[in-house]
Formats: structure tokens, sequence, C-alpha cells
């Protein structure tokens, strides 16, 4: 539940996307936040998705539910190439930002995003929600603690089984990609190492293979970077693969820790420790990383409480994403006009 002297967030939910069950809404049940008001692309899909999830009620239009005064909180879950253009437009109504990742289709609107959310003076976050679980915190303890040693090597594979040709994901109009959807958790996960690599990673090389039937969108990509300390990593992505699978292995000088899915801890929440002393498996609990994100975001919008992302994040990770592509021989996504 939400804390007992603090008043629930008053949330807005820009469309019905598939994701907003796990990743808000049962999230808010869990910690007594209240859901608003929904739009959608038509209001009976909008009315739809209020009567089964619980939202308090549904209107006509995005337009209209930044404009309602009783919404405090957006959440943008919607495709890619609309996180820039509503993210934008919902600051510049005063609203706090809960957004889907990545929070722009390419750096240049990241930035604008980033002036936006300061101009606005509201809480702006990007939901790398993989990052508020405590096996995240654990894999980053144990770095810290110097078990493993000194950081060598870390490399993240984020895959799933293809959606279908129509999914948005596969869309370049609206920044769809393997990169954008799935890599960019590798390479953030890369960056967040930062502290124990003598600065942040940057991009040596990446490669990837194009969606057959998407002249543009990327199926696959591999990118492999360096640190300062002269540490390696890669960060793989892939759309069309055999299984789900959403590891990350960090690689010390005195050995290595892992975690079998780092992105979705709820469904494997081992982290497995191997050293010269011998193999430990710690379990961290399946709690929802969603869960722990929207607690920690309430915080911050709440009680100020600092948190670990914000709009320069933001911008840093598409930035990377925006060069991997290029690397890679795609264009960085272009940006897409709103609608809805």
């Amino acid at each position: 539940m939400s804390e007992p002297n603090r008043e629930p967030l008053r949330i807005g939910v820009l469309g019905a996307a598939r994701i907003t069950e796990r990743a808000l809404i049962d999230p808010a049940r869990a910690t007594g936040h209240r859901l608003v008001a929904v739009a959608a692309r038509d209001r009976s899909r909008a009315e739809e998705f209020a009567s089964a999830h619980g939202v308090e009620r549904a209107v006509d239009s995005y337009a209209e539910l930044l404009a309602d005064p009783e919404v405090e909180v957006v959440y943008n879950p919607l495709a890619n190439g609309l996180h820039g253009p509503w993210n934008l437009a919902a600051l510049a109504a005063g609203k706090h930002v809960l957004t889907e990742k990545p929070s722009a289709s390419n750096a240049e609107e990241a930035a604008q995003v980033r002036e936006a959310a300061a101009k606005a003076g509201t809480v702006f976050m990007e939901a790398f929600h993989y990052l508020f679980h405590p096996l995240t915190r654990r894999l980053h303890e144990i770095l810290a603690s110097g078990e493993i040693g000194e950081l060598r090597h870390v490399e993240a594979l984020v895959a799933i089984p293809a959606p279908p040709d129509t999914d948005p994901r596969w869309s370049l109009p609206l920044a769809g990609g393997a990169l954008m959807d799935l890599g960019c958790y590798g390479l953030h996960a890369l960056r967040m190492l930062a502290p124990w690599a003598g600065g942040a990673p940057g991009l040596v090389s990446a490669r990837g293979g194009e969606r057959a039937g998407a002249p543009g969108v990327d199926e696959w990509l591999d990118a492999d970077l360096v640190f300062p300390n002269g540490a390696t990593g890669s960060a793989r992505c892939h759309m069309a693969y055999d299984m789900l699978e959403m590891s990350c292995r960090v690689v010390g000088s005195l050995g290595e820790a892992s975690a079998p899915n780092f992105v979705l801890p709820q469904l494997d929440d081992r982290v497995v420790v191997r050293t010269a002393r011998g193999e430990r498996t710690e379990r961290l609990g399946t709690r929802s990383s969603y869960t722990y994100q929207l607690e920690e975001f309430a915080a911050r919008v709440r009680g100020g409480s600092p948190l670990p992302l914000d709009a320069d994040d933001a911008v840093a990770t598409m930035t990377l994403i925006d060069a991997s592509y290029r690397a890679a021989g795609f264009a960085p996504r272009p940006r897409t006009t709103t609608g809805g």
C-alpha cells in the first residue's frame, strides 16, 4: 500500500496498450494509487479499458486527458514514435510524466523533452523499471563490494520471439526496431555500471540485421562498447528470437555475477555468483519491478526523494541508441507526428 501519510497519485493513462496492465494497473492497485482517466484513439476502446481495469473514467482524447485538472501524472505507453510528442505535450500541460522507454524517437527529440521537463519543473522519468528491483541493486552491490574484483567485461542479451508483422514495433514511422524496444535495456544496464568502470561506456562498433518486409527496421542488433578503465561490454538484442532471454553477466578480475532475467526479475529472481571460492545462488524476490518503480516515482513526486533516472539520463541513452544505429548501418528513428 502507499505510505499512510501520502496522498495517492492521480494518474492518467495515454492509450490502451497491452503493457499497461503489468506496468501500471497492477502496481497502482498494489500501492494504492488512483487511476483517474484513460484516453484511447476511440472512446469505446477507452471505455472498455476503464471498465476492465478499474480506471475511474474514460475521456475522448489524449488532449482532453492532458487538460484534465484532476490528472497530475501522465503514464505514456504509446508506440515508440508517440513517446516524444506526447511527453512534450504532457510536460507543457504541467504534468509529471512516467514514460515507457525510450523517451523519444531520437536524441534530438529526447533533448527537447529534457528542455520541456526543465521548463515544467515537474518529475520526468523513463520507465527502466529493472533498475528499481533488488536484483539489479544486488548486482551493483556485488560489484561494489570487490567480491568479483575489478570490472572486466559485461554482456547483456535481451531477446523475444517475433511479434506479429502488424505490430507497431516493426514500423519505422512509429520508431520501431529491436534496439528501440529491447536493446535499450542492455545499453542502459551497461551505462549504469559507469561508477565501477571509470565512467560511461563508449560505442566501439555495432552490426544488425533488417526485418524482412520492414525496410530500415532492425530485427536484431549487437553493440560493442568499452569503458574508460578498459573493460568491455556487449549489448545484444533480437526481436525474432527462438525464446525469451533477458540475461546479464558481469565479469570481474576475481569472478562473475549473472542474472538470467534482469529485465523481468519477477519471472526469475536469481543472481548467480561464481568465484574461486565456489558458486552460490541468491534469490532477490519476485515482487514486480514495476511495483518498485511506481513506489519510487511516487516518493519523488510526493516527497522529493531522489531518483536514479531523469531527463538527462534519457538523453544519454538515446544518444547511444542513435550512435549504435548509425554504426550498424541504420538511420536513427524518424520523428512521428501526434495522433489521438
